[in-house]
C-alpha cells in the first residue's frame, strides 16, 4: 500500500527559522516580521491545511508542540519518525541538534490511544554521534508497492547508513545526487522529498536536479520499471515546492496528491490535467512554513501505517 488515511502532524508553538538548518537548506529565507507572528501565521497556515484534509477524510492525529525545548521546526515531524505496516517505527539521526529535541516519546503513547499497534522501534539516533545523518522520509521517498527506496545523497542522507536502512526494512536502495543552483553554484538538495514524490502509478520528479547522465538514466530507468509515469518538473517549480507532495487516501479510500497552492500555482494547466487524471488535488497556502521552514506540505505530514490493535 503506497498511501494512507492517517497521519500525523505537529502544530507550532514556536514556529521561526532555524538558523541551524540554513546552513544547507537553500529553500528558507529571512523574512522581515517578529517571531511571534511568524509563528502565529504558521499556526493559522496548518489550521487550514488540517481543515482541508479533513473535510476530505483524512485522519489527522494532531499533537501540539511544547515551549520547551524550543524546537522551531516541529511542524515537519516526517523527518524524525517513520511508521510502518509491520508495526515498526523508525527513529532517525537528524543533522540540527535542536531538531532532535523534535524527538518525543509521547508520540507512541498517543498513537496507541488511537488505536495503533507498535510492536518494534528501531533506533538509529546513535550514528549523530558519529556526525551521520539519515532523515526519514525527508532524505528517503519510499516506492512500498515495488519496495523500492530513492535517496538523494546531503550532509542529512549518508550513503552507509540509507544502505542499512533498506538492509533491515526490505527496500532496495535506488541513490543519486541531486543538486540546485544556488549563487552561480551547484549545491546539494537538502532532502531528497522536495525534488520528487511517488504515488501509485506515477512520480512527479526534477529530473533537471540529477546532473549526472548515468545517475538520472537509472533514477528514471527504476521507476518506470515499477509502473510509475514520470511527470518532470523544472527547478523553478521545484523551487516553489512542486516536488514536495503526498499521495494519501481521503473519504472511501479517494487518493488525493496534497501540496501547498504555491506548488499548485507553479504547475502548468497540462501539469494540473495529468495529476487529477490519477487522483484528486488537496492544496492550501504555505507562504509562512515555506518562506521560513524552507518545507512545504509533504514535510510536515508524518504517513501512518502501522496496524490497528
Amino acid at each position: 500500500m503506497q498511501s494512507t488515511n492517517s497521519i500525523l502532524m505537529i502544530r507550532p508553538v514556536s514556529f521561526r527559522m532555524n538558523e541551524q538548518t540554513a546552513v544547507n537548506n537553500y529553500f528558507q529565507e529571512d523574512i522581515d516580521l517578529k517571531n511571534a507572528t511568524i509563528n502565529l501565521r504558521a499556526q493559522e497556515e496548518f489550521d487550514a491545511m488540517v481543515s482541508l484534509l479533513r473535510e476530505n477524510g483524512v485522519t489527522v492525529i494532531v499533537v501540539d508542540d511544547t515551549l520547551q525545548p524550543d524546537t522551531p521546526d516541529a511542524i515537519f515531524p516526517n523527518n524524525w519518525i517513520s511508521f510502518h505496516e509491520d508495526g515498526t517505527v523508525g527513529l532517525y539521526p537528524m543533522f540540527a541538534e535542536n531538531r532532535r529535541k523534535e524527538r518525543r516519546d509521547d508520540i507512541f503513547d498517543i498513537l496507541e490511544q488511537k488505536g495503533f499497534r507498535i510492536d518494534t522501534v528501531v533506533d538509529y539516533t546513535s550514528a549523530e554521534v558519529e556526525g551521520i545523518f539519515l532523515e526519514a522520509t525527508g532524505s528517503i521517498v519510499f516506492d512500498r508497492i515495488d519496495r523500492k527506496a530513492y535517496c538523494a545523497l546531503s550532509d542529512r542522507a549518508h550513503e552507509d547508513l540509507f544502505i542499512e536502512f533498506c538492509e533491515d526494512f526490505e527496500y532496495f536502495p535506488v541513490i543519486f545526487t541531486a543538486n540546485q543552483s544556488v549563487g552561480g553554484k551547484r549545491m546539494p538538495i537538502y532532502h531528497t522529498n522536495v525534488m520528487m514524490c511517488v504515488a501509485d502509478d506515477f512520480s512527479i520528479i526534477c529530473l533537471d536536479a540529477i546532473d549526472d547522465k548515468k545517475e538520472r538514466r537509472n533514477v528514471i530507468d527504476h521507476l518506470k520499471k515499477s509502473g510509475k509515469e514520470i511527470l518532470s518538473i523544472s527547478e523553478a517549480q521545484m523551487h516553489h515546492f512542486a516536488g514536495n507532495m503526498l499521495q494519501v487516501l481521503g473519504f472511501g479510500d479517494k487518493k488525493y496528491m496534497v501540496m501547498s497552492s504555491a506548488a499548485y500555482q507553479s504547475l502548468t494547466k497540462q501539469q494540473v490535467e495529468h495529476i487529477q487524471s490519477y487522483c484528486g488535488i488537496i492544496h492550501s497556502s504555505l507562504k509562512t512554513i515555506e518562506t521560513c521552514g524552507g518545507g512545504s506540505a509533504r514535510c510536515m505530514m508524518a504517513e501512518i501505517f502501522l496496524p490497528k490493535a
